[in-house]
């Protein structure tokens, strides 16, 4: 399997590759949750460039002093003379480990600029806020952003031949592909190797956080409520030494930055939103849910209720992960016990959404908030709508 996923191209694979054949202009920049194939990818596109290269991966490395970074730049410089080459590239990898790194890429960037040293720069970052704080500090207007985000179900499809049964289950990381057929250690590598290195290594590592476990306290009760509504006091009322409601509201914040839970608020029309509005929570990929979850495969896959959720939640996860991509902002809608599964926002565009995969279709909330919000389009995925293995299919844009 692992050669599948080395073999597969993602359509990002050509828009990197245009950029980086473009003439020097801006840096590039990589952006995604770990374990999407940011790497993978950069290791496939550079044999394919007839530009020189170097790779360089901060992971690796146990000092985070910005010194290294320097070094990594003169080493291409000297490389690049050496070679006699017109141009180069230099890929850094997990920028964000690197101290003070974008005053460092803006001197260095700025000096190849001034002397017309044609070193094409791309970094690749996982934890989206440390890297964008860093952008919009020292580097305006010097770089360009791409978001790697989760695999999407066509994508699984493609590269492996998944069923869409199996990516609502399984969600959507290609490394845990070969693992599926035994769930137990499926389960301990999502945990392992992906829940508890990106909290420890993206979150913990890089951001002060005063209360760690409380932060993977909130992971986990917002994994286990996938497409609920749960109000700041009901949660508080499930943790233990909760701290109080911007606490979780900031660690929230965290966890959607590195691409594992997000928080979606009430959609209020064009009424000031209340920051204070009880989050939906919602994964970004379906794994983080089922991984922590005592029940199995053949078990869900024959419990309505169970299942519904778990529809629900991949068809949330797909627009979740868009939204950042495509630049849309996503929300809920309730009123009473009316309500719209999801709110799609695109300038002056609305688009309501709502999923079913049980018999009934009736939904008097999407009725009301018709009523109330003209909206440019309502949608019903599911039962008597679009089928939801079509829906994964469509990059949510398309919509507009």
């Amino acid at each position: 399997m692992s050669n599948l996923y080395k073999m597969y191209e993602r359509a990002y694979l050509k828009q990197v590759k245009s950029r980086i054949e473009e003439p020097r202009q801006f840096i590039q920049v990589i952006l995604g949750p770990r374990q999407v194939g940011k790497t993978t990818m950069i290791n496939q596109l550079l044999p394919e460039c007839s530009i020189p290269y170097v790779y360089e991966s901060a992971d690796a490395i146990t000092a985070t002093s910005p010194v290294w970074l320097v070094q990594v730049w003169e080493t291409a410089r000297l490389k690049m003379k050496a070679f006699g080459a017109k141009e180069y590239i230099l890929v850094v990898d997990e920028i964000q480990k690197i101290n003070n790194w974008s005053e460092v890429v803006k001197q260095q960037w700025d000096k190849d600029t001034r002397e017309k040293v044609n070193i094409k720069v791309v970094l690749l970052g996982s934890s989206r806020l440390l890297i964008q704080k860093g952008l919009t500090k020292s580097l305006p207007g010097r770089f360009e952003i791409l978001y790697l985000g989760h695999w999407s179900f066509a994508e699984m499809e493609a590269a492996f031949g998944w069923s869409v049964q199996q990516y609502i289950y399984f969600g959507g990381y290609p490394g845990s592909v070969s693992l599926i057929n035994d769930e137990e250690r499926w389960k301990s590598y999502i945990k392992d190797a992906l829940i508890e290195t990106s909290i420890s290594k993206d979150i913990l590592m890089l951001t002060r956080v005063d209360k760690p476990a409380l932060l993977k306290r909130l992971f986990e009760l917002g994994c286990l409520y996938s497409g609920q509504i749960l109000s700041y006091t009901k949660i508080i009322g499930q943790l233990q030494d909760a701290g109080n409601t911007t606490t979780l509201a900031n660690y929230l914040k965290l966890l959607s930055d590195s691409g594992l839970l997000g928080g979606l608020d009430k959609y209020a029309g064009s009424v000031i939103r209340q920051r204070a509005s009880s989050p939906k929570f919602q994964v970004y990929n379906n794994a983080l849910l089922t991984a922590q979850d005592h029940e199995i495969h053949s078990t869900a896959i024959i419990n309505p209720k169970r299942w519904g959720r778990l529809v629900e939640s991949s068809v949330g996860a797909h627009l979740l992960n868009h939204s950042v991509s495509e630049r849309y902002n996503l929300h809920y809608w309730r009123e009473g016990n009316n309500e719209v599964d999801f709110i799609l926002e695109k300038g002056d565009k609305v688009i309501g959404l709502e999923v079913k995969s049980g018999t009934t279709v009736e939904n008097k909330g999407m009725g009301l908030f018709n009523e109330k919000f003209h909206p440019h389009k309502i949608l019903l995925v599911g039962t008597g709508g679009i089928p939801y293995e079509e829906f994964l299919k469509i990059n949510p844009k398309e919509l507009f």
